[in-house]
């Protein structure tokens, strides 16, 4: 297209374009009105209207029966004509799924590319027909792929492509499990997934919506992904912070964390908990105001099997037990006092005291249960409780410090910490991210944790990283096992992770869920993946890399320095970094010295120029350029071989590495610069 023709039809497109946001600007300002009056429906509004500022207007269809119709990030009308199509729209998934074997109906597929309100660019795809308008459909993907890094992922709303929205309109309402390779988009589809299941399922919006992702990083780097689109609501957490007001810094030694990971655990939790019900040997002394009851220790073993007889949590069946005991001793009570005949001033003529009166004791234990004697009417020898005076007598049973402590000793009261902290041998308070997943399994044992949250949707990011205890504490947060899970088996990085979907899914999932794949890798160019693809080769032989659909002509390469000499040489290479983001990847113990070399805070900030990264902060993320600093080392941890491959394909651009003496087996290939 010659640039006077580009011009007026960047013209034609400002003008419509121009159009939408008055209506936007219209409908902005109702909502606004009616928000300051407190209605919380129209500050949602106005946060919806807000969240679509930004690239309204990106796309648009020409149809063989000569429609046009606008895509956009929301759905604007006039009356009854559509004005935009809101993308998660059936009638707007043909802009991403048309190709020219199956154009479904179009002719052309424009994108529009704005900055702010102006159009500043569009790429124009013919899909059928005849005749060629010689623009390139890729254009928008690669400038997408291409543009320099922020720190911060963006919605690709207007670059998805047809095996990624395949996926993101999956009609599966159980669990999906999305299996891709690096740069293949799992985590934008995964999140756009969302915003679609909110579109289209309505009742998510009040059951709500959880996404877990590896770690706060990860989830600062997706924090602006599904506020673009629109959506506000969801909950995004990592495992560790699950388990509300508990703190997890303490590292765990990867072997610990795998034995807490196993799913044996819940068993061993089970176990203990069962353990602290302690029938006694023999009669049970209770002391009530100042009596001492004797309870036989037949009534306890009956008392106990009926109260698990209930099936329910510890804390719960706790009280069935106590319910059960109190009876015994209040129907003991009662039978005593009954057995005493009371004249009308109170005298005892069948039984009581030596002195023909109940004993100091029995007087006691019904002023204890609120009886009090008076004159009855009839002369003769009556009932001294009614069933009122009985329930009081079981209340004051229930609430006497002696009862209790005598109940106590049979079935204690338990809380989460004290069940998980006796089993592992460590001090409350001292948690791992390991041991969150036994606090939750230990609180559902005995009942607590009632106010947990539970959603209609759980989307977990890096999945293969989650132990067997971890998923069971997810499955509890959604009963309905509707799920998104992203991730791919060949970059599991923890031991408790997973080597296969189905054997961590079926115990919660039998065979009812569903596999989709994603294939092509839109990141890492080909000159980078080759590399990877030898580590891949190496360690996974029967999975296929992804198939990169790029190259930037820039080959990865490798230094060789010392042990001594690693900080420095890292140093002055980042110092030599000028153009785009440059991420250090490390194993954790040069984090200290690196961290000093290169001048950069303990905690990773994303948005920085250069960041520090180990092998488990750098999942899910991507930079413009990568150094990887001692690859041995983090070959030589427990599946080091899938971390190293995670650090190598974290970058859209270049990479380097630095490796102390001779290179890894794995990366001999790889050209060595001589500096």
């Amino acid at each position: 297209m010659a640039g006077s023709d580009l011009d007026r039809e960047i013209g034609l497109e400002q003008g419509y374009v121009d159009g939408l946001y008055a209506e936007v600007d219209a409908m902005r300002a109702v909502a606004a009105a009616r928000g300051a009056e407190g209605d919380p429906v129209w500050r949602a509004e106005v946060a919806r209207l807000d969240a679509a500022e930004e690239g309204l207007c990106f796309g648009r269809l020409d149809m063989d029966d000569g429609r046009r119709v606008y895509v956009g990030r929301l759905g604007l009308f006039r009356g009854e004509e559509p004005l935009l199509v809101d993308w998660r729209a059936p009638v707007a998934q043909v802009f991403y799924t048309a190709t020219a074997a199956a154009p479904q109906g179009v002719r052309r597929r424009r994108r529009i590319t704005t900055r702010g309100r102006v159009v500043i660019a569009l790429d124009d795809e013919l899909v059928s027909g005849d005749g060629d308008d010689g623009l390139v459909g890729e254009a928008a993907l690669l400038a997408a792929v291409t543009a320099e890094r922020t720190g911060r992922m963006h919605d690709v709303v207007a670059t998805l492509r047809a095996e990624q929205d395949r996926i993101i309109r999956h009609e599966s309402s159980g669990l999906l499990v999305v299996q891709g390779g690096p740069g293949t988009g799992k985590t934008v589809v995964a999140l756009h997934r969302v915003a679609y299941l909110l579109y289209t399922r309505a009742h998510l919006r009040v059951r709500g919506v959880l996404v877990v992702g590896p770690s706060r990083i990860f989830l600062d780097y997706i924090g602006q992904v599904l506020p673009g689109l629109g959506e506000h609501s969801v909950v995004t957490t990592t495992i560790a912070d699950l388990w509300p007001g508990v703190e997890a810094p303490r590292a765990e030694p990867s072997e610990t964390a795998e034995l807490k990971g196993r799913a044996v655990m819940a068993e061993r939790l089970a176990d203990a908990v069962r353990s602290r019900v302690r029938v006694p040997d023999g009669p049970v002394e209770v002391d009530f105001e100042g009596q001492v009851l004797r309870l036989d220790d037949g009534a306890c073993v009956r008392a106990v099997r009926k109260a698990r007889r209930t099936g329910l949590p510890h804390n719960q069946a706790r009280l069935a037990f106590q319910s059960e005991i109190v009876d015994v001793l209040a129907d003991r009570l009662i039978e005593d006092m009954e057995a005493v005949v009371l004249t009308d001033s109170g005298e005892a003529i069948d039984g009581g005291s030596a002195d023909g009166r109940l004993s100091e004791a029995d007087l006691r234990a019904l002023a204890a249960a609120g009886v009090v004697l008076g004159h009855d009417e009839d002369d003769g020898p009556r009932s001294l409780l009614d069933e009122t005076d009985r329930a009081s007598l079981r209340d004051s049973l229930l609430a006497d410090k002696g009862v209790q402590a005598a109940l106590d000793g049979v079935w204690p009261p338990l809380t989460p910490e004290q069940v998980v902290s006796d089993l592992i041998g460590a001090p409350v308070d001292d948690w791992s991210a390991a041991d969150v997943p036994l606090l939750d399994e230990a609180a559902a044992l005995i009942g607590q944790g009632g106010d947990r949250a539970v959603f209609g949707h759980v989307v977990v990011d890096e999945a293969q990283e989650l132990s067997e205890m971890a998923w069971r504490m997810l499955m509890r947060r959604c009963p309905t096992k509707s799920m998104t899970v992203v991730g791919d088996l060949a970059q599991t990085g923890s031991p408790a992770g997973a080597s296969s979907w189905d054997r961590v899914l079926r115990p919660h999932m039998q065979d009812r869920w569903q596999l989709a794949q994603l294939t092509v890798n839109y990141r890492t160019p080909v000159e980078i993946m080759a590399a990877a693809a030898d580590l891949l080769a190496a360690h996974h032989p029967t999975t296929p890399p992804p198939q990169s659909v790029r190259s930037t002509g820039e080959a990865p390469w490798r230094i060789r320095t010392t042990r001594a000499d690693l900080p420095r040489v890292i140093a002055d290479l980042a110092a030599a970094h000028t153009e785009g983001q440059l991420a250090v990847i490390a194993p954790d113990v040069h984090i200290g010295s690196l961290a000093a070399a290169l001048s950069l805070p303990p905690r990773p900030d994303l948005t920085d120029k250069v960041v520090l990264l180990t092998t488990d902060q750098a999942k899910g993320l991507e930079f413009d350029s990568v150094l990887i600093a001692d690859p041995g080392t983090i070959l030589g941890e427990p599946l080091g071989h899938n971390d190293l491959y995670v650090a190598m394909t974290r970058t859209t651009r270049r990479l380097g590495i630095v490796h102390p003496g001779p290179p890894p087996a794995e990366l001999s290939a790889v050209r060595e610069l001589h500096p």
